[in-house]
This record gives structure tokens, C-alpha cells and sequence, in this order.
């Protein structure tokens, strides 16, 4: 990075130091905390969009979809989160290897399943071993969005379902006798109503997305957490930049991060709160008039 780094065995102090912070593997360290960053963002819409089709299948008339809803909600929030991690990213990966096995490679005759080995044809390997590196990063973010997405939604899907019954009937229903369809009364009353119930709910789900991110190491993802042990580990003279054992500061600079970045999250989750209930009789609209009293 900087032109007296070229020997590192000449270097002392400040300049040692700003050499040392500036290395390839610790850019590589700054960049992994845009993937995190990336990955919520990413993520809490999704796992949202899931949560939602989740509430309304649950409370579906149609009683097949009313049970896939619950039991969607049930098993995915009954499985711990590392092991459901360990367990869907393998099968959903073999899943679409194999379907392009299929479709790509018709003449193959060996067994796909060979003792504990999954081999598929090369051409059907996702994403082929000859893509670029961007292709192969880019697939294992999306199979951590959408593995984040299914948790997450899940649990997101019964806070929004018991956010819907928590909206007073009698709305609904005089809603439908002034004339709304079904449909109408649900998009028009409930909806806007129930993310006031919802909120705390899905604030709390937020703060667990963002400490859950360190369980991308299992999908193959180098997050800020692989990189602070690798990065603060002891180091000997084989090494450009030799160091004892920095761990304890690594993590105490991520233990820094998510305090602020949790912190930050809070107080736009308190705004939004404020704005959802302005106007409006619930516990959240009377405790902002006495702050503001």
C-alpha cells in the first residue's frame, strides 16, 4: 500500500503498523465486513417477504396451505439454527447440481450416489470449477441469503401471523359491512394495522439476524469472524509481519462493531415505532406523549 512497505524487516513503530493494517488479507478483512453488512440487508427483506406469504398461508381457508404455513413455522423454528445450516445448504446445493445432471448430462451412467461421495458430470457442477471467482462468491451469498431468508422467515412469519390476530375484529368486520371484499378489509385494515404489533417482534428478529452472521463460516463464506482469528492468531518470524497472539484485540474491535452497529439499529427501530403508533391508541402512542410531556 505504501511505497517503504516493500521490507517489512526494516520497519518500525507507525510505519510497521500502517503496514501491517494494510496488507492483502487484511483488505480482504475490511471488505468481509461490507459482506455482513451486504448479507442484512439483503436478507431482512426476504426473510420478511417469507414471513408475510408464511402469516397469510397459516391463516389461508384452504386448509393444505393453511397447514403448510404451520408446519413451515413449526419445523424451521423447532430446528437448531447451526444444524438446519449444516443440513439444507448441502441438500439445496446437491439438489441443483443434480437437476442440471439431469438436464445436462442424459448419457451419464454411473451412480450419482457413490458411498459418501455426490459426483455429478462436470458440466453440472454449480458453479463450473473454470468460473471466475466473482461467480463462485456470488453463489455462496445467495445460498447464505436464501438460507437466511427460510430461518428467518419462519420465525418472522409466526410474529407477523400473531401480529394479524392481534388486530381487533370487530375492524374487520365493519369494514366488510361498509362494503370491502375480504381481500379489501385484509390490505386496507389489518394490514397497515398489524406491523404496530409486529415491531417489537421483528426488531428483536433483526438483532438476532445480525448476531447470527458469524454462521457463515459454514457456508464457505469468510466473514469478519474467520478473518479476526486468522488475522489475530501468533504469527511467527516465517511470516512478513510477525506478531504474538492478537485475538483478544480482533475481537474486541467486532465486539465494538455490533455494539454500534445494534445500537444504531435500535434507535431507527425506536423511530419507526414512534411513527407507526403516532396517532394511534396503543401502549407505544401513550408512552411517546409522556416522554414528550
Amino acid at each position: 500500500m505504501f511505497s517503504f512497505c516493500s521490507d517489512p524487516s526494516t520497519l518500525e513503530g507507525g510505519k510497521w503498523l500502517a503496514c501491517y493494517l494494510t496488507t492483502g488479507k487484511h483488505m480482504a478483512f475490511y471488505q468481509s465486513f461490507g459482506t455482513v453488512l451486504g448479507l442484512l440487508f439483503v436478507t431482512a427483506p426476504v426473510a420478511l417477504l417469507f414471513g408475510f406469504l408464511g402469516a397469510m398461508a397459516a391463516r389461508s381457508h384452504f386448509t393444505p396451505m393453511r397447514w403448510l404455513g404451520r408446519i413451515y413455522m413449526a419445523v424451521v423454528r423447532g430446528v437448531p439454527d447451526i444444524a438446519f445450516f449444516l443440513f439444507f445448504v448441502i441438500a439445496l446445493d446437491q439438489g441443483i447440481e443434480w437437476l442440471r445432471h439431469k438436464a445436462l448430462c442424459p448419457d451419464w451412467t454411473e451412480p450419482v450416489r457413490q458411498g459418501n461421495d455426490f459426483v455429478v458430470c462436470p458440466a453440472a457442477k454449480m458453479p463450473l470449477s473454470s468460473a471466475p471467482q466473482w461467480i463462485h462468491d456470488t453463489y455462496s451469498f445467495s445460498l447464505a441469503v436464501f438460507t437466511f431468508a427460510i430461518v428467518f422467515g419462519a420465525f418472522a412469519a409466526n410474529v407477523l401471523f400473531g401480529a394479524m390476530r392481534a388486530v381487533p375484529r370487530p375492524q374487520m368486520e365493519t369494514a366488510e359491512a361498509y362494503g370491502m371484499s375480504h381481500r379489501q378489509a385484509f390490505w386496507r385494515i389489518m394490514v397497515p394495522q398489524m406491523w404496530v404489533f409486529a415491531l417489537p417482534g421483528l426488531s428483536n428478529l433483526w438483532m438476532i439476524l445480525i448476531k447470527a452472521t458469524p454462521l457463515l463460516f459454514l457456508l464457505g463464506i469468510k466473514d469478519i469472524v474467520y478473518y479476526a482469528k486468522e488475522l489475530g492468531g501468533y504469527k511467527t518470524q516465517a511470516f512478513a509481519y510477525p506478531h504474538p497472539d492478537w485475538r483478544v484485540f480482533y475481537f474486541l474491535g467486532l465486539l465494538v462493531f455490533y455494539l454500534l452497529f445494534t445500537k444504531a439499529s435500535q434507535i431507527v427501530l425506536d423511530k419507526i415505532m414512534r411513527r407507526l403508533t403516532h396517532g394511534q391508541a396503543t401502549l407505544g402512542a401513550s408512552f411517546d406523549k409522556e416522554v414528550t410531556a
